[in-house]
């Protein structure tokens, strides 16, 4: 079956699961496969589940009149997901980048959802596969598209753009981190550049931040480029306040001296003006950015702001790389408090650099007063005496219990497979 007979079907069944667990009536099941797991053994499973099709790229012993063998299952689901976005004449926005990546995409999509029919990511679905999902979960009647890209190695963005076909293109920094997969910060520009290239080769559109000099020189050569940053740009805009919830002003640009937001921390300055510059470029009425702005309040151990009985704490737990470290620590240093703790884990995928990053980062928090600093993983090494080491979270979570802080600032931060949300379980 060919991918215009395979999007037929697709129409009369607009839904597409990858995972029987998660499946609905009427859906079409992917059989992927993986390392550790095969899609073709699960058809069966997935008709019970209510599937309408099952494409597979295996015969098994089950059959279905309803099962349709392809060659491979998930270049068949990015063929299709390109074949869909085809259909659409309206800006397909794609963000990737180091840090901060997420956040853009929620507030972009937030202050767009107030004037235009929206459809963005969902999750964390930026890799191979929730790309191509997140397209074809986009319905007829949109008007805009975000698309966040996540990478961790050279080719990937590229490979994501090829079946996005994005019109406009956002890199919030190239940072620190999967530095094993990129080959270092240079190969981390080269990689997320790959969305820079496509625009440029497509006559899009760049939102540059003019904060970052290495993001001037990427963008050379796109001939339509929307910018914006601190001190100059078509959009700048300034922290006003910044110990508990961050409040940002905007100079110029749009009419916004005082937007109050639900976000810690001054690095996420950077976010909110992408945001502002994406709505003023698309029109959006200066009072709807501000209410949207205000209204975000992050997620999924982002940045949260949590209390707990006399205790604010700052989870920000779904990710690390020594650059969003070493801003969340100065963040947290800055913040007003006289009993600040400390509840750092590991930061993976640096390769090589790892150890040194990490005693970098120790070597950061010594320039600081801490009430307590505990210190989580294998790679943080040589540890001065009155720094607290456990293996995992778990043990650290006993340790938390048993402290009993009160009126205590709490930085919690640390990669994904750290999963150091649990210290708060």
């Amino acid at each position: 079956m060919n991918i215009p007979e395979l999007y037929a079907l697709y129409l009369q069944h607009p839904s597409v699961e990858t995972d029987t667990r998660k499946l609905n009536k009427g859906d079409i099941f992917f059989a992927l496969k993986g390392p550790n797991f095969n899609g073709n053994l699960y058809a069966q499973k997935a008709f019970e589940a209510g599937a309408s099709y099952c494409i597979c790229d295996e015969v098994t012993d089950y059959s279905h009149e309803h099962i349709i063998l392809v060659e491979d299952c998930l270049k068949s689901l990015q063929q299709l997901a390109k074949y869909h976005r085809q259909q659409f004449d309206i800006p397909f926005i794609a963000i990737t980048g180091s840090n901060g990546k997420t956040t853009t995409k929620d507030l972009v999509s937030e202050v767009l959802s107030t004037t235009y029919k929206t459809y963005t990511t969902q999750g964390n679905l930026n890799n191979h596969i929730g790309v191509p999902l997140t397209l074809l979960s986009i319905k007829k009647d949109a008007e805009i598209a975000v698309i966040e890209m996540g990478a961790n190695h050279q080719k990937e963005i590229e490979g994501y753009c090829a079946y996005t076909l994005p019109t406009h293109g956002i890199i919030t920094n190239c940072g620190k981190a999967h530095l094993e997969g990129f080959g270092g910060e240079e190969g981390v520009k080269k990689g997320k550049g790959e969305l820079f290239n496509f625009i440029r080769e497509t006559n899009g559109s760049a939102f540059i931040n003019t904060d970052y000099d290495y993001l001037i020189e990427m963008s050379d050569g796109i001939n339509k480029v929307i910018s914006f940053g601190e001190r100059c740009g078509d959009v700048t805009g300034n922290i006003t306040y910044d110990d508990t919830y961050l409040e940002v002003s905007i100079t110029k640009g749009a009419n916004l001296p005082c937007i109050k937001t639900q976000l810690v921390g001054g690095y996420n300055l950077p976010n909110i003006l992408t945001a502002v510059c994406v709505g003023k470029t698309f029109n959006v009425a200066d009072e709807a950015i501000k209410a949207a702005l205000e209204n975000y309040a992050p997620t999924n151990s982002r940045s949260q702001l949590v209390h707990s009985s006399s205790n604010k704490i700052i989870l920000d737990a779904y990710n690390a790389n020594p650059t969003s470290m070493k801003a969340a620590i100065e963040n947290f240093a800055r913040m007003e408090g006289d009993k600040k703790v400390l509840v750092l884990g590991g930061m993976m995928e640096l390769g090589e650099s790892s150890l040194k990053e990490h005693h970098d980062i120790i070597h950061l928090i010594l320039k600081y007063p801490w009430h307590a600093i505990v210190l989580v993983g294998k790679d943080y090494i040589n540890l001065p005496k009155n720094f607290i080491h456990f293996t995992n979270s778990s043990e650290t979570k006993e340790w938390y219990q048993q402290q009993k802080f009160e009126n205590a600032l709490v930085l919690i931060k640390g990669s994904r497979s750290m999963q150091m949300e649990k210290v708060l379980d």
